[in-house]
């Protein structure tokens, strides 16, 4: 008999994030101003824009989505992290290497863990982008400092052994049952809550001269919720909203910029990181009140799936953009939107005719029934009304802008740039797979899958094999030559 009591990878999921929500809700109250003027925008804007609102997916799941951030130190608790997420049917995708960022760089790689099939994404899309330490990187850190960095890391222990051994069980049974779920779900949650303990004063002032990201994760004895991030229909004007309601946001929009053309990739911004009391231990043992500003709160809007084309493309437009040299947000908009003019195709369908964007295909039911065989090309097909195009959620990230928003918060800490007078370490998506002890997946193959499935399943029904998009005969979808998720080789 089944039991009715087990809750599955996607409950589970589903569960953490509502109670890691209402514990960040608790720890930082400015997020529960950003959940409710989100609420706000995305009612407004269902009802502005009917239907077409729910394009990039249903309000439902608009409204429930979240992504979190956390920071670790070592090889070893990226690789506990990837068991606690893999309970909860999540996997790593992407490689970020944030210390590449141009102009903000950060002495972290990162991955996400995230669901990654569609009707798991459907089901709770629960994100968590997860950075990793690089104290071997020596652009950012001298090798004494390294030394006491790694043997500080080594000691601390940042999940308890019962949280990890129900995790293995959750991944290798599909989930938990009874007590058993109800005591994961609270020893997780509880992992990444603010800490009450005492920081060093010293240690944690002597790492934030080199970072304040490296502060803090190394300077402290554990680990916590950076941000969580709704989603928001409308990202320009939830941050008129904010502004209005006296929330200090940061300086501007990262990622594309808006325009009268399709949304693409992803956008976010955020309020400014606050000062949050924290205990500081002094050098001669008292510990003292003190404050530190490390948490903010973020908000995305996402858009449409870039093919490794589509991605090479962006990258290059932000280059070009860069190159203007706009001396402020508001010209850096401007140059931006222009720029995209000039280079990116206004519709769905001209990202698709070009390669640029990852779209899912399917048969019409009200199809031309005339008794007239299908056209045999995609372009003919999608003209014809055989079949409609959706366009695929980019549910991945941008290291440039994580790097900006981190760096725009953590500014005013003292925040040093890397040494570019040093070799660094090389890291890749190969060596981080090594760290997390699975596979690192690559985010342009999933969308690339998902897109021929659908293609298949089209072929199938209208008894039409070997359909390609029709900007590029024969090729799959988003063939271009491999790149990084960065969109450079790292």
């Amino acid at each position: 008999m089944a039991d009715d009591d087990h809750r599955h990878p996607w409950q589970l999921r589903a569960a953490f994030a509502a109670r890691l929500s209402d514990m960040y809700g608790r720890e930082v109250p400015a997020y529960g101003t950003l959940v409710d003027v989100s609420r706000e925008v995305n009612q407004d804007v269902l009802r502005a824009r009917g239907a077409d609102a729910e394009r990039l997916g249903s309000i439902g799941r608009v409204t429930a989505e979240r992504h979190g951030a956390i920071r670790v130190g070592t090889p070893e608790e990226l690789s506990q992290v990837a068991r606690i997420f893999g309970a909860l049917g999540m996997r790593p995708v992407g490689f970020y290497d944030l210390r590449e960022a141009a102009g903000s760089a950060v002495p972290v790689v990162s991955t996400a863990f995230r669901p990654v099939a569609a009707d798991e994404l459907a089901r709770n899309p629960f994100r968590v982008f997860t950075s990793l330490l690089t104290p071997a990187d020596p652009r950012f850190f001298e090798p004494g400092l390294r030394a006491r960095l790694e043997r500080f890391l080594a000691a601390r222990e940042l999940f308890p052994r019962e949280l990890l051994v129900l995790a293995d069980r959750a991944e290798a049974e599909d989930g938990l049952s009874g007590a058993d779920a109800e005591r994961f779900l609270t020893l997780a949650v509880r992992s990444f809550q603010l800490s009450a303990e005492p920081i060093d004063r010293g240690w944690y002032e002597e790492l934030a001269r080199v970072s304040a990201v490296a502060a803090d994760i190394g300077g402290v004895r554990s680990t916590h919720l950076n941000h969580l991030t709704p989603r928001v229909l409308d990202i320009d004007e939830l941050y008129r909203r904010m502004t209005a309601r006296g929330i200090k946001m940061i300086d501007t929009v990262q990622g594309p910029p808006a325009w009268d053309g399709p949304d693409v990739l992803l956008r976010q911004t955020s309020f400014r990181a606050l000062d949050e009391p924290r205990a500081m231990r002094e050098a001669d043992g008292r510990v003292v009140s003190g404050s530190l500003r490390v948490r903010f709160g973020e908000v995305e809007a996402r858009g449409i799936a870039l093919t490794r084309a589509g991605r090479a493309l962006y990258d290059d437009l932000l280059d070009q953009v860069d190159a203007r040299r706009p001396a402020t947000p508001a010209e850096r908009t401007a140059v931006a939107r222009e720029v995209w003019a000039a280079h990116l195709p206004r519709t769905e369908r001209g990202l698709a005719e070009r390669g640029l964007g990852h779209f899912t295909y399917h048969v019409v039911d009200g199809r031309p029934r005339d008794g007239s065989a299908p056209p045999a090309t995609l372009g003919a097909l999608l003209d014809g009304g055989w079949v409609r195009a959706e366009p695929v959620v980019y549910e991945d990230f941008l290291p440039r802008s994580a790097a900006g928003i981190f760096q725009s918060n953590l500014r005013e800490a003292g925040v040093r740039t890397r040494d570019d007078g040093r070799e660094g370490v090389a890291y890749d998506s190969a060596w981080l797979s090594g760290a997390v002890g699975r596979a690192v997946l690559d985010p342009f193959g999933l969308y690339g899958a998902e897109e021929r499935l659908s293609l298949e399943r089209v072929g199938r029904e209208l008894g039409l094999p070997g359909l390609t998009p029709g900007a590029a005969p024969g090729a799959a979808p988003g063939s271009a030559p491999a790149s990084a998720p960065g969109g450079r080789a790292p």
